[in-house]
C-alpha cells in the first residue's frame, strides 16, 4: 500500500493507508500530529519538493512529494485528450485530401508565365536546311568530293 495523493488547484490531499487511530504526519522533518484522521490536507502548496511520512505505532509509510500545482489549471481526463488528438488528426487529413484533389485538377492547365499569353499546341517545325558544305555523300555524286583525296606531305 502507498500514500494516496490528490491534487486540486493548490490544495494537496494525502491519505495514509494505515487504519484509523493515532496517525503522525511528518512533512520535511516537521512533525504534525493528527488524531484519527487518515487524511492530511496541504493548502496553498508552493510546489516545492517535500518528504512525507505517516506513522502509527509500529508501521511507517514514506514518500517524496514533488507535485506541481497552479491556481488556474484545468484537469483533462484521458477521454478528452484522446478526443482532442483524434479531432486534430481528422482535420489535418481532411485538409490534406482537399489540397490533393484541388491541386490534381490544375496539372493539365498552363500557368500564365513570362509571356502572359496562353500557349497553343506546339507547331512542328520542318527539319533544318542542311549546310551545303557538310552534305552527306549520295550515290552518283561522288565527283563532288573527288578532289578531297588525302595529300602526302
Amino acid at each position: 500500500k502507498e500514500i494516496l495523493v490528490e491534487i486540486s488547484g493548490t490544495t494537496v490531499t494525502l491519505t495514509c493507508p494505515l487504519p484509523e487511530g493515532t496517525i503522525t504526519w511528518t512533512l520535511s522533518e516537521t512533525k504534525q500530529t493528527h488524531g484519527s484522521e487518515q487524511k492530511h490536507v496541504i493548502k496553498n502548496h508552493n510546489s516545492s519538493p517535500t518528504s512525507v511520512s505517516c506513522a502509527s505505532d509500529d508501521k511507517t509509510y514514506e514518500m517524496y512529494l514533488n507535485a506541481r500545482v497552479c491556481e488556474n489549471c484545468e484537469e483533462l481526463d484521458v477521454l478528452a485528450v484522446t478526443g482532442i488528438i483524434t479531432a486534430d488528426l481528422l482535420i489535418t487529413f481532411g485538409v490534406l485530401i482537399l489540397v490533393y484533389y484541388f491541386s490534381k485538377g490544375r496539372k493539365g492547365r498552363a500557368s500564365a508565365g513570362a509571356g502572359g499569353r496562353p500557349r497553343g499546341q506546339k507547331m512542328q517545325r520542318p527539319p533544318p536546311v542542311p549546310n551545303p558544305d557538310y552534305e552527306p555523300i549520295r550515290k552518283g555524286q561522288r565527283e563532288v568530293y573527288a578532289g578531297l583525296e588525302p595529300r602526302g606531305f
